[in-house]
């Protein structure tokens, strides 16, 4: 069976499926597509297929001539229809892993992905979870599923292995094709196959010796990520405070050619991963009886942000004998990173929550984002505003939450009576610019 997949991958015979064709699926499409492989994509929001077969955009960052040669040359396909995922010789799957009310993992779609192709699933293919996700996942959850479903065994009768995602959204210098890629087998043959494949699309494949380890790589990365940006967002605080620039002090902080790395801070966290990989963690210590209490306080800290940017606010607009309440606020950048449309966990959303709920009348400027889309959580009826004079004089107070590149901050500092500042980008020295 091995000899017979690997085979397949070195022809470029193979079939590849992806399901979920959102910020992860669409760029490893395109990747498994440009080395050679016939890729067809699944998803069940109908637009998405219909999209990448009429060349329409729906993520900013990906542009519809990287993958409409494909598309018109027979090598990219995308549809709705998952009964024909046992055309398919491999399966990647690239759903969300949210978090539910309670803040414990929602693993739903990983749950109904795997239903809706076991039935499909066919000897001698490889299914590979891409999701981020507590170790177990795959084994515990995943592999049930698809063994009651195909009546197939894993590790003997199909391939089962996790490698996890590591995209960057909008990074211009990393991509699927350059960011090594994990792989971690239920068996020696799952692995072996799971980086037979990987090695064909991608640049540098890092095996482990198990999906649990491969699992738990990404939730470290993510909490190392997270537990740093706790630390600065903290010392932020502090350095408010004391009166100290924070941002200087990182800067010459950053100047030591070793023991040190650079983390900024900002107004909470944001995109998909980072906001809610450390609780996918906490929540599986506790089936072992462990307490993660240093990420927790991380989470606890990073959590709040928002809130402290909100007391910013509260803090300017009472020095001008304002409240809050009655306040016209402007938000500026409401996607969750710089120059790119992702909404994904956006502390801008939690903002203008509260903002809102305290009685201020918010709107927003994002050129990236022109209507506020519903999520899980929020169902703003907002649109973008125009950023110019008029509707910065008229704010009470403009906050900055995502530093895009294409926004007049020089303007934001001459017109605006207030702001609030949260990634050190607003021109200062006028006395109306607040560091949050």
């Amino acid at each position: 069976m091995l000899n017979e997949f690997l085979a397949k991958v070195e022809s470029r015979n193979a079939a590849v499926g992806i399901i979920g064709l959102g910020y992860v699926g669409l760029p490893l499409a395109i990747t498994f597509g440009r080395a050679g492989f016939k890729v067809v994509g699944f998803d069940i929001d109908a637009r998405k297929p219909a999209c990448i077969e009429q060349g329409r955009c729906y993520l900013e960052h990906i542009k519809p001539e990287s993958w409409m040669d494909l598309v018109n040359a027979g090598q990219l396909s995308a549809t709705t229809d998952f009964s024909r995922c046992r055309e398919m010789d491999a399966i990647l799957v690239c759903v969300p892993t949210p978090l539910n009310e309670s803040r414990e993992p929602d693993l739903s779609f990983v749950e109904s992905s795997a239903r809706m192709v076991a039935p499909h699933l066919r000897q001698g293919a490889l299914f590979a979870l891409e999701s981020s996700t507590y170790p177990g996942t795959t084994d515990e959850l995943v592999q049930p599923i698809l063994e009651e479903g195909s009546k197939l065994r894993a590790g003997r009768d199909f391939f089962l292995v996790f490698s996890p995602e590591r995209e960057d959204p909008g990074n211009p210098n990393f991509g699927t094709k350059n960011i090594p890629k994990v792989v971690g087998g239920l068996t020696k043959a799952c692995m072996q196959a799971g980086c037979a494949l990987y090695n064909a699309a991608v640049e540098k494949v890092v095996p482990v010796e198990s999906t649990r380890t491969a699992e738990m790589v990404k939730l470290f990365e993510n909490i190392y990520r997270a537990v740093n940006i706790a630390l600065v967002n903290e010392t932020k605080m502090v350095c408010q405070r004391l009166q100290i620039d924070v941002w200087e002090v990182i800067k010459a902080a950053a100047t030591k050619p070793f023991g040190f790395q650079a983390f900024w801070p900002g107004p909470g966290l944001g995109g998909h991963c980072i906001p809610i990989d450390p609780f996918y963690l906490t929540w599986k210590a506790r089936q072992v009886d462990m307490s993660t209490r240093f990420i927790e306080l991380a989470g606890e800290i990073n959590t709040n942000m928002p809130y402290y940017v909100v007391d910013r606010v509260r803090d300017g607009l009472n020095d001008r004998r304002k409240s809050i309440n009655g306040s016209s606020i402007l938000i500026l950048g409401v996607a969750y990173k710089r120059d790119i449309d992702d909404m994904r966990e956006s502390p801008a959303l939690k903002i203008i929550e509260i903002l809102s709920t305290q009685g201020a009348r918010v709107l927003y400027h994002d050129p990236h984002v022109p209507v506020l889309p519903r999520t899980r959580k929020y169902a703003f009826e907002l649109k973008s505003a125009d950023l110019n004079q008029d509707v910065v004089r008229a704010a009470d107070c403009v906050v900055v939450v995502t530093d895009h590149k294409n926004v007049d901050y020089e303007l934001i500092a001459k017109t605006a009576d207030l702001v609030v500042d949260s990634r050190n980008v607003v021109p200062k020295g006028r006395g109306n610019v607040l560091d949050a």
